[in-house]
């Protein structure tokens, strides 16, 4: 199972065997057990996958954690093109800046599981028609919701 929550400006992605992905919100930078996993690439650690793409001087990150496939999205200022829908496929779990230009992109990638973050969450989810209470974590179930988009409102602590 996977749980994610606050701590500080910090999204942590936890999984069930204690191994963490944590995402600096403020510089945009990911770590996975302590190890800066900022860097285009394709990488292995602890039963975490992950890739991170390099598209017009933003980094994209896929990680395939526990069956799932989460991806983090950190700006809404890039060319939706086919190349970068490839790379991001069918997304189970969706990080994305909170922003209203951000609701152009989620719309171009199905997500079952949308985390917005950042100051413009709550803008994010109104352009969107979400009206979704903050709460302090989210355990995230085994079985995802197969025609259905949940929206997360994760409050910072």
């Amino acid at each position: 199972m996977l749980q994610l929550q606050y701590t500080g400006s910090d999204l942590v992605i936890e999984a069930g065997n204690k191994k963490s992905v944590v995402f600096h919100t403020t510089d945009q930078t990911v770590e996975i057990d302590g190890i800066d996993v900022s860097f285009p690439g394709e990488y292995e650690k602890g039963g975490i996958l992950w890739e991170v793409k390099e598209y017009l001087d933003t980094l994209f990150y896929i990680f395939s954690i526990e069956g799932k496939r989460l991806c983090i999205v950190t700006s809404d200022s890039f060319e939706l093109r086919e190349e970068i829908l490839k790379f991001f496929g069918d997304v189970d779990i969706l990080v994305i800046v909170g922003t209203k230009g951000a609701a152009k992109v989620f719309e171009s990638i199905e997500a079952k599981v949308v985390v917005p973050y950042g100051e413009g969450t709550a803008v994010f989810l109104n352009t969107l028609g979400q009206h979704v209470e903050p709460v302090a974590n989210y355990k995230i179930k085994a079985e995802l919701p197969i025609d259905t988009t949940e929206f997360v409102h994760l409050e910072m602590s």
